[in-house]
C-alpha cells in the first residue's frame, strides 16, 4: 500500500477516466484505489493538492466530507456492541438538553439510516455562529417528515449522532474514531482536521465567500467549522491509504472493528419500502440515480462526500472502491463529478 502511483492499462481504464476529468478542471487532484478483501489491485495519483499547486505524492491529507458520517457510523455500532447505548435509545434518553423537543423521540438506528424526519442540508452557521447557538437551535429545527416514513439525508441527525456517541462513551468523538477506528487499523494519517504541521499535505477544497479565502487543511463544510471541526457529520481528513486500509477492512467483513453480526446489521438495508435504500450510516444501491451506477451489484453499499470524495463495498464479490477529488477547488459550481464517478466504477468492473 506503498504511495507510488500506478496507472490503469488501456485508453478507457481508471487514470483515463480521471485525467479527463482535470482536463476538464473538474478538480486539481486526484487519487483512487480498487481492490479486494485480499488488498488492493490498482491504485495511483494524478494531479496537484491545488491548481498551480505541488504534485500529490501520496502523503496528501483529502478532506473526506460526508465520508465521515459512515466512520462515525462504525464508532456509535462499536458503542452499540458494547452495550454503551442502544439502537433503539432515544435523543431525550441519551441527550437530556432535547427531551423537551419533538426530537426526543427519535431513535438511533432511525438517525443512522436518515429516517429520522430531520432536515438535511440546512446551512444553520448563517444564523448560529457559535457552536453552543448551533447545537441549542437543533431542538426546534421543524421535522420535514414524520419519522419512519422517507429517507431524507441530514447532516443534522449525524450531528445528534456525535454528541450521542460522546455522551455514550465519556469522551470526545476524535478520540473514539482514533480509539476504535484508528488503532485497531493501525491508521495514522485519519482524524479529524489537521495539525498546523501537516497543514502543508492538505489538499485546497474551495475559495469560500464566507471565510473568504481557499481552504487548506481546514473542514470545507461550514456547519462542521462552526462546531470546532469535530462533528458526526464531516471533519475527517485521510491520506489514500488509510482510506484503503479502511476499505479492504470493509470489504472482509469489517472483522477487526465489529462482531461480524454486528457488521451484517449495519449494512443490511434498512429502508425497503421507502423512497431510497439506505443502510445504517450506508447509502444502499438504489434502482436509479446509484452514484456508482450499475457496475457494483444490488447490495452493495457506500458513502459520498460534497468535496468529491467516496468510497464504496460490494459484498458479493469482496470488491471496493476509494476515489478521493477536490471537486470542490476552487468553487462548489457544477455537478461534472456526479458523471465522473459513475464513469470510475463503471472502469471498476
Amino acid at each position: 500500500m506503498s504511495g507510488a502511483p500506478e496507472t490503469a492499462a488501456g485508453p478507457d481504464g481508471r487514470a483515463a477516466v480521471l485525467a479527463r476529468g482535470r482536463e476538464r478542471r473538474l478538480y486539481s487532484g486526484a487519487a483512487w484505489s480498487v481492490g479486494s478483501a485480499d488488498g488492493p489491485a490498482d491504485r495511483g495519483l494524478l494531479g496537484t493538492r491545488s491548481w498551480g499547486g505541488p504534485g500529490l505524492d501520496g502523503t496528501d491529507l483529502w478532506d473526506l466530507a460526508s465520508v465521515t458520517k459512515p466512520v462515525v457510523g462504525l464508532v456509535v455500532m462499536a458503542l452499540a456492541e458494547r452495550g454503551a447505548l442502544s439502537l433503539e435509545g432515544t435523543v431525550g434518553e441519551l441527550l437530556p438538553r432535547y427531551r423537551h423537543t419533538d426530537k426526543a423521540g427519535l431513535t438511533v438506528a432511525a438517525l443512522l439510516s436518515h429516517t429520522s424526519g430531520m432536515p438535511g442540508r440546512v446551512p444553520m452557521y448563517r444564523d448560529h455562529p457559535t457552536r453552543e447557538s448551533l447545537l441549542t437551535a437543533l431542538g426546534p429545527l421543524p421535522l420535514s417528515s414524520a419519522p419512519g416514513t422517507r429517507v431524507e439525508y441530514s447532516s443534522q441527525g449525524f450531528i445528534l449522532l456525535g454528541l450521542i456517541a460522546e455522551q455514550a462513551a465519556g469522551r470526545g468523538l476524535d478520540a473514539l474514531v482514533s480509539e476504535l477506528v484508528c488503532t485497531p487499523l493501525g491508521l495514522t494519517d485519519l482524524r479529524f482536521g489537521t495539525a498546523p504541521a501537516d497543514r502543508h499535505r492538505a489538499v485546497a477544497t474551495e475559495r469560500c465567500p464566507w471565510r473568504g479565502r481557499t481552504v487548506i487543511g481546514e473542514v470545507h463544510d461550514e456547519n462542521a467549522v462552526v462546531l470546532g471541526g469535530v462533528a458526526g457529520h464531516a471533519g475527517l481528513f485521510a491520506t489514500l491509504a488509510d482510506t484503503e486500509r479502511l476499505a479492504v477492512c470493509l470489504a472482509g467483513g469489517a472483522r477487526e472493528l465489529l462482531r461480524p453480526e454486528t457488521y451484517a446489521l449495519m449494512t443490511a438495508p434498512h429502508t425497503d419500502g421507502l423512497n431510497l435504500r439506505r443502510a445504517l450510516a450506508w447509502q444502499g444501491q438504489d434502482p436509479s440515480g446509484s452514484p456508482v451506477g450499475p457496475a457494483f451489484g444490488p447490495d452493495s453499499y457506500g458513502h459520498t462526500g460534497f468535496t468529491g470524495t467516496s468510497l464504496w463495498i460490494d459484498p458479493a464479490t469482496n470488491r471496493y472502491a476509494v476515489l478521493l477529488t477536490n471537486r470542490v477547488h476552487p468553487s462548489r459550481e457544477g455537478d461534472g463529478i456526479t458523471a465522473l464517478r459513475r464513469e470510475f466504477h463503471s472502469a471498476v468492473g
